[in-house]
């Protein structure tokens, strides 16, 4: 980021703090660690999210109400679990969105003034379908009451809150989902997410159009669209924990176009741009800077920061619309400390109290560009611009109705809603009893599917072995699968048992027969050779005889 000195009409912008007077003190802002805003305000009212006891509430206070909020102030309680995030409606000033631990999206209508006798507002809808806590809340900047919620479960809905149904399912995350935001005319919405990825979804295909490594830390990630430009703004921390800013092309998202170092501090940086001037706020949360920067031909140049006293647990930013025109504020941020929400304004110095065309220009109005029925159908618009020369005024009030409520008021089980702490206590512990049950059900419902997983993969590579040996055997048939000893053994057993007895009683006729004819042979032999004896013997007697007789004829000569 250069700060060389540059011509620029923000370069003189300053931030002045409102007097305590006209601040909002005595707010119980809520413990809950949960990163997010804390606070959001409209040109009527301020949300901030409520620390109190017998389940979730944050108040909504009337910008007129300023000084010392009473003790017993109306709180907006529906919620059975700290509220996490809130947003309200850019086309209805009077209506609003929370989302809770309790895994619940409620609308609500914030009455004109509130009586005194006024405890509590219920919601006027309940949007159930998350599995576990909702973290964030964002209405769409163009199409009439579409909300969208983003949930621990990794996934994100897209509601119509005035028929009360879910419309989108955003599925592709793998880790919890820590900011969105939605581009220019909300046909996208960029992601950044604890597994360091950054993300751009076209919402109503649910694809995820681009996709890349987003800051490598280990702590928040936020992520802002640097108005019509297709251009990305990310806050994060480098490896090193280094907090750093990254400009990223919309269209590749493969490596950022800039990656420039801040500081070493710890506190997690929430941005806002301001499209009509084209400038970066960060505000840095546990810190009293806040830092801006202005955007030009993918640069970010620095111009000033704003400093005081008191440190920050949230911010939000004022709709250009509510702002003083006449005294060239271009900019008013919220301040949410411990217990005092401050009005700080940002100014540029000119000495005409004429409209300054020129740092005014036609800013985003109240009025939708598009019906929920006509975004999710597929159309797309640019929101409608209002001329800030003639000043502007806040709507009348339009009450808000829900044509289909998906839920009743009342508790399915029967039981009465509660009207005092004691009831109250009592149903958050009962509920925080029933979540802890769901929370260890659900649990053991993920390590059997893991189980199951794991079960899966081994038979997908026993099948892949299997088809492996059976290719091989194919090729070369001669050549036999291998078989273990023991199988072997088994299998000539089992041969040898089947065909014995066959192969014996064939043979038993046939070593008969042979044993007879050679028993045959051998007598016939015997008498032959005894014959012959008997032959020989006497034609030895004979010529013994012949032999005497010569013998006793020579010896009478």
């Amino acid at each position: 980021m250069n700060r060389f000195v540059r011509p620029s009409k923000y370069r003189h912008v300053f931030g002045t703090a409102a007097k305590k007077d006209v601040c909002y003190d005595n707010i119980r802002v809520s413990l809950n660690a949960w990163d997010s805003n804390m606070i959001q305000v409209n040109p009527l009212f301020c949300s901030v999210n409520w620390q109190s006891s017998g389940g979730g509430a944050f108040a909504v206070i009337p910008l007129s109400s300023t000084g010392k909020l009473p003790e017993n102030y109306p709180l907006y309680r529906g919620h059975t679990a700290p509220v996490l995030d809130t947003d309200f409606n850019p086309f209805n000033d009077y209506v609003i969105a929370s989302g809770a631990e309790d895994s619940k999206v409620m609308i609500w209508n914030i009455p004109e003034t509130y009586d005194e006798d006024l405890e509590e507002i219920t919601p006027v809808a309940k949007l159930s379908g998350h599995q576990r806590k909702v973290g964030h809340v964002m209405f769409h900047p163009t199409a009439s009451n579409v909300l969208a919620s983003a949930s621990t479960d990794l996934t994100i809905k897209l509601w119509d809150i005035e028929k009360g149904q879910e419309r989108q399912e955003i599925t592709g995350h793998t880790e919890i989902i820590q900011s969105m935001a939605w581009n220019y005319n909300g046909s996208l919405l960029a992601t950044t997410c604890r597994d360091k990825r950054l993300r751009i979804f076209d919402v109503r295909a649910n694809k995820v159009v681009q996709e890349g490594a987003g800051h490598q830390g280990v702590k928040g990630s936020r992520v802002v669209w640097l108005g019509e430009a297709d251009r990305l703004a990310t806050t994060g921390f480098s490896k090193m924990s280094d907090r750093q800013i990254n400009l990223w092309d919309a269209g590749d998202l493969s490596k950022p176009i800039k990656s420039e170092f801040l500081d070493t501090a710890s506190g997690v940086i929430m941005p806002f741009y301001d499209k009509d001037n084209s400038i970066l706020y960060l505000a840095s949360k546990g810190e009293s800077t806040i830092r801006y920067y202005e955007y030009e031909n993918d640069e970010l140049f620095f111009l000033a920061d704003y400093r005081d006293a008191e440190v920050q647990k949230g911010m939000t930013f004022m709709p250009k619309r509510a702002l003083t025109i006449n005294e060239c504020e271009v900019a008013r941020a919220y301040k949410l400390t411990t217990q005092l929400v401050e009005p700080i304004s940002f100014k540029v110095p000119r000495k005409s109290d004429a409209f300054q065309a020129d740092i005014f220009p036609p800013t985003v109005g109240d009025e939708p560009a598009l019906t929920a029925d006509e975004w999710f159908g597929g159309k797309d618009a640019n929101p409608k611009t209002i001329d800030l020369s003639a000043g502007y005024k806040p709507k009348e009030k339009q009450e808000f109705k829900v044509t289909q409520q998906p839920e009743t008021k009342g508790d399915s089980s029967g039981t009465s809603t509660p009207k005092n702490e004691k009831d109250y206590q009592e149903a958050y512990h009962e509920l925080r009893k029933e979540n802890d049950e769901l929370k260890n059900a659900l649990s053991q419902r993920d390590v059997k599917i893991r189980v199951l997983e794991i079960e899966l993969q081994k038979l997908k590579n026993d099948a892949a072995e299997q088809a492996k040996l059976n290719s091989i055997k194919e090729e070369s048939p001669a050549v036999s699968s291998p078989v273990t000893p023991v199988e072997e053994k088994k299998e000539e057993k089992k041969v040898e048992e089947e065909f014995k007895p066959v192969a014996a009683s064939e043979e038993e006729p046939e070593a008969e027969q042979s044993k007879s004819e050679d028993a045959k042979e051998e007598e016939e032999q015997a008498e032959e050779k005894k014959e012959e004896g008997k032959e020989e013997k006497q034609e030895k007697e004979k010529e013994e005889k012949e032999e005497k007789e010569e013998k006793e004829e020579k010896k009478d000569e």
